[in-house]
């Protein structure tokens, strides 16, 4: 998939690994809706990039992920702008084993709403143009965090949630693929802050530190160049693609579908 004239919506878009997706996606050619609840950040990210690669190539929409209602009409602002979407990259996520509820809402129920959504304008099967949705997950979503279960409960269901909608788009025509983003540590404000989300695991800070020397720490960069990557072959749906400052790799699972 070539990116030129091509629509993309990038929730959580306005800092850390959004903010690399947007900058990477119009760097190639696409328009992009960045949605985020920061309206700074979200604001100054769609000025600076319509003032370098020309105006109207994005658009900041705030929304919150967890309100169905926002990304809708998020969704629908993107689609008059534009005149449609061809690419959705769920990113919006956190860590917050305190708060586990509302991790669980962001970063899981969050991905199935604007997925759900999105296929509104995206099915060919109800007169959309197909195109392609990447979820971020994390390396979490493959292997356990020890000091963070539940955000591991969650990027384990959006892996499963985007190999499922893979097969069911295969199966009925949808048209769309879809693949995960498995990164590991990446240098943000969310890796920063880490050990102070850890709730009843906060003995554990000391584990993650371990894990996180022994694989390292990613860029931003180089992980938009692997989502990046997801978009633009269309041979690739229902993967999860491990990312790791010694190189990626592509997930395999086992099949129970013939």
């Amino acid at each position: 998939m070539a990116l030129n004239g091509k629509i993309a919506v990038v929730t959580g878009g306005a800092m850390g690994i959004g903010k690399a997706v947007t900058e990477i996606l119009v760097r190639n050619g696409a328009q992009v809706a960045l949605l985020d609840v920061n309206e700074t950040e979200g604001k100054s990210l769609s000025e600076d990039l319509n003032k370098q690669y020309g105006q109207e190539r994005t658009l900041f929409l705030s929304c919150n992920v967890e309100s169905e209602e926002q990304i809708k009409a998020a969704f629908q602002k993107t689609a008059e702008t534009f005149g449609g979407i061809d690419i959705i990259c769920n990113n919006a996520g956190i860590v917050n084993e305190s708060e586990w509820e509302k991790t669980v809402s962001i970063n899981l129920m969050g991905v199935i709403r604007g997925t759900y959504l999105a296929l509104e304008h995206m099915n060919k099967l109800t007169g959309g143009r197909g195109g392609v949705i990447v979820n971020t997950a994390s390396m979490a979503g493959i292997g356990p965090l020890p000091s963070c279960p539940v955000y591991t409960a969650t990027k384990h269901g959006v892996v499963g949630f985007t190999r499922a909608m893979a097969a069911a788009s295969a199966v009925s025509g949808y048209g769309i693929r879809f693949n995960a983003l498995c990164p590991g540590f990446v240098q943000t404000d969310l890796l920063s802050t880490i050990s102070s989300k850890l709730g009843l695991f906060a003995s554990l800070a000391d584990v993650t530190q371990q894990i996180v020397d022994k694989i390292g720490i990613l860029t931003v960069s180089e992980v938009a160049e692997c989502l990046l990557e997801l978009v633009t072959d269309e041979t690739k749906s229902g993967e999860a693609l491990m990312v790791f400052p010694k190189g990626k790799s592509y997930v395999t699972f086992p099949s129970f579908i013939q």
